[in-house]
């Protein structure tokens, strides 16, 4: 059954898990990966986004986020594009990246929220791309060294969770590094990643009583909590309303770039989407394209409409600017 629409408002709290296309790998180098990291903090600080865990893995990802004004559609139309983009030309590789659809899964705070950076930060360890704590300590795709202090990013939230510990000082880090070696033999949780009725209620067994209660709890496969967390949720997403303003906003972003850029290199609109191939108008699409699909995550096909040539020429653009 297709997954109904992405639940969204600013200040929520999602888990977010991007895959590999066919489960193929998503970093092939450090570079890579510095290069993920980089994008996933510029595009949460451009966006008013909070990131309290993450861990990039060699096919997949997982980020704890709180969504900022355009919520997390937005945010991650952004890093996914521009990442992919990149890393698709620094690879000279061609195609799909990504799962057509990332997952993400809104979470009610108070009863989720250590569960789940515990979860995500023990990812490396569970995978074997780190073989201790110790080395977790330090590893560097992961937001567990930024809380233990080991790695600084400053759009990482690390406050937050070490709040939680008794503060940022010594005994707030081992108290929180405490916690997560109490998770290191729990192995995988399917509860925090899927399940919709049996994640929101706790296992099959809780949702066996309450069907022999006759109690009947609201659930939904896009949400982590109980029955009137995913009641309210779902009574306030307005996810319409949210998905015309996002469209609305990417289209005056389009417009206002291409006209600054005509602008500066002394051309004009009109002349742009005539499609002549005057050295000057080449290049102001050239960096037109650049800009909208490496800065501003817009979609190859979206650009291509907007400056009125194909998809597959502005994928070429993309490759003659990185050669210059």
């Amino acid at each position: 059954m297709p997954r109904g629409p992405r639940l969204d408002a600013p200040g929520t709290l999602h888990h977010v898990i991007i895959r590999g296309i066919e489960k193929r790998r998503i970093v092939r180098s450090d570079t890579d990966r510095e290069d993920f990291v980089r994008l996933l903090g510029e595009k949460a600080d451009a966006t008013g986004t909070t990131v309290y865990a993450w861990s990039l893995m060699t096919n997949h990802a997982h980020i704890l986020l709180k969504s900022g004004k355009i919520g997390i559609s937005g945010m991650m139309r952004k890093l996914l594009t521009s990442y992919a983009v990149r890393h698709n030309l620094r690879n000279r590789r061609h195609g799909h990246l990504f799962q057509n659809r990332y997952k993400s899964i809104i979470c009610e705070e108070d009863p989720y929220f250590l569960q789940l950076v515990r979860y995500i930060h023990l990812n490396p360890l569970r995978a074997g791309l780190v073989k201790s704590i110790r080395e977790l300590d330090g590893y560097r795709w992961s937001g567990h060294s930024a809380i233990m202090g080991n790695q600084k990013y400053d759009w990482q939230d690390t406050g937050r969770v070490l709040m939680m510990f008794g503060g940022g000082g010594a005994k707030g880090r081992d108290k929180y590094r405490e916690y997560i070696l109490g998770g290191v033999n729990d192995g995988r949780n399917p509860g925090l990643v899927g399940g919709g009725l049996i994640r929101s209620m706790g296992g099959w067994s809780e949702v066996l009583s309450a069907r022999r209660r006759g109690d009947r709890e609201r659930y939904d496969d896009r949400i982590l909590g109980g029955n009137e967390f995913v009641t309210e949720v779902l009574k306030e997403s307005g996810e319409r309303v949210k998905s015309r303003l996002t469209r609305q906003s990417d289209t005056g972003l389009i417009e206002m770039v291409i006209r600054k850029e005509c602008k500066r290199l002394g051309t004009t609109v009109l002349v742009l989407r005539r499609g002549g191939r005057r050295l000057d108008v080449v290049r102001a699409r050239e960096l037109i394209a650049r800009r909208l699909v490496m800065e501003d995550g817009i979609s190859l096909a979206e650009v291509a409409r907007r400056l009125g040539v194909s998809t597959s020429g502005v994928a070429n653009m993309l490759r003659r600017t990185r050669c210059r």
